[in-house]
């Protein structure tokens, strides 16, 4: 296969890879070329890509990786491919992926063309109103211990040219780099961070868990979005069952439903207050489902169950803030401190906001907070005077309410 071109992958495709790889950014991997580097012999690089690519002879190099800060000192470990690879995996994820998107469950929300979190949190919002009960289901170490055979074997049914699965098998085998340089073998799992591991995990669970649920228990809906899963049911008995015929079918699967982590949860509301469970909140993709106060046309108060950014996700984001340390960039104008945090704050703004908006006040407390202490160091007659720091601020803001992101959405300072 080394001596000809039998593979058919064109030069425009990669091509067209590369700009998809150049647009999503990331970091360097094991060889710590960054995309600007690559792109300093951009032509010679894509042809040596292009022709390995062609003629079978394309190994990919070791992944990177990289260690990311998890709740509770926890990490989760991610491995990051090179550029090259990271093209590479384009290519071939952009051929197979059109056969396999139509084949995916309407539930499975990660990762694919024309569907978000927020369709996730849209349907699982409405059917915490329709059913009582939801599992909360956590797949212990997912990306890390999915099956190689079982993968290839679903892949197969999909994929008949056998290049395709001879560079898949490479890329799942490819050792990882850990950061005492050591090479570590792989013989489970696919790397979060790869280009193509979305695909294979949503391939995976398709037959581990959508196709199975839609053939056991088609009258049950859930919301699957990547790993993340979410399973409603009717009563605490009957999500009891399910969990348990879950569980084994997850271990047929080579893979563990985590026992600390999933849970059985009551969606209880005003509607809905006769039953007496110890759990009533769960989270999913940023946010916390619980029973809220809102408030009718008419005036009258009641509990729904109800979607909000979680206390985590606020967490992270004000540690991010504190971080910036912006009291101390008293020689940088505002203007300039808005610019830089206003693509940040937007991002926020645009994925917490979709559901109750109000909640994004204990992020931006803090941040205008922050803007105050900024004003403080900046100008020696509010040094001790906070009060005035805070009406020279909310001058500005009614004056200029475009500054800052959050001010034009009614976060006002």
């Amino acid at each position: 296969m080394s001596g000809s071109k039998s593979i058919p992958i064109s030069k425009q495709m990669v091509w067209e890879a590369y700009h998809k790889v150049r647009a999503n950014g990331g970091s360097a991997g094991v060889d710590e070329e960054s995309i600007k580097d690559f792109d300093a012999n951009l032509s010679n690089n894509l042809y040596k890509l292009w022709n390995r690519l062609t003629s079978g002879s394309y190994f990919p190099p070791a992944v990177k990786e990289v260690e990311i800060p998890k709740e509770g000192g926890k990490v989760r470990k991610l491995g990051i491919p090179t550029v090259s690879d990271r093209i590479a995996q384009m290519v071939v994820k952009d051929l197979i992926e059109p056969g396999l998107e139509p084949v995916f469950h309407s539930s499975s929300f990660g990762y694919r063309p024309g569907k978000s979190a927020h369709n996730a949190l849209e349907q699982a919002t409405h059917n915490c109103r329709t059913y009582d009960m939801v599992i909360d289901l956590d797949i212990q170490a997912f990306f890390d211990e999915i099956d190689h055979e079982l993968l290839k074997k679903a892949l197969a049914r999909h994929v008949t040219e056998r290049w395709i699965i001879m560079y898949v098998t490479r890329w799942l085998e490819a050792p990882v780099q850990q950061k005492d340089g050591i090479l570590k073998q792989r013989t489970v799992g696919t790397p979060q961070g790869g280009v193509i591991s979305p695909l294979l995990a949503n391939l995976m669970l398709h037959y581990c868990f959508d196709k199975w649920m839609q053939y056991h228990f088609p009258l049950l809906p859930f919301e699957r979005y990547a790993d993340d899963i979410i399973v409603h049911c009717r009563t605490p008995e009957q999500a009891s069952f399910v969990l348990t015929k879950i569980t084994e079918r997850f271990t047929q699967c080579k893979l563990r439903v985590h026992p600390q982590k999933t849970k059985i949860v009551y969606c209880k509301d005003s509607n809905r207050t006769r039953r007496k469970h110890p759990l009533i909140s769960f989270r999913f993709l940023g946010y916390t489902f619980m029973p809220r106060e809102c408030k009718s046309k008419q005036g009258k108060r009641f509990y729904s169950f109800t979607p909000a950014i979680s206390k985590e996700a606020v967490k992270k984001i004000n540690d991010e803030v504190k971080g910036m340390k912006l009291h101390s960039m008293v020689q940088t104008r505002l203007e300039v401190i808005a610019s830089m945090l206003n693509p940040k704050i937007s991002g926020w703004i645009n994925y917490y906001s979709r559901f109750r908006k109000s909640a994004l006040w204990k992020v931006f407390y803090v941040l205008n907070s922050r803007l105050f202490k900024w004003v403080c160091w900046k100008y020696k007659k509010y040094r001790r005077n906070l009060y005035g720091a805070i009406n020279w601020l909310r001058r500005l803001a009614r004056t200029n309410p475009n500054l800052f992101a959050h001010w034009k959405h009614g976060f006002m300072p």
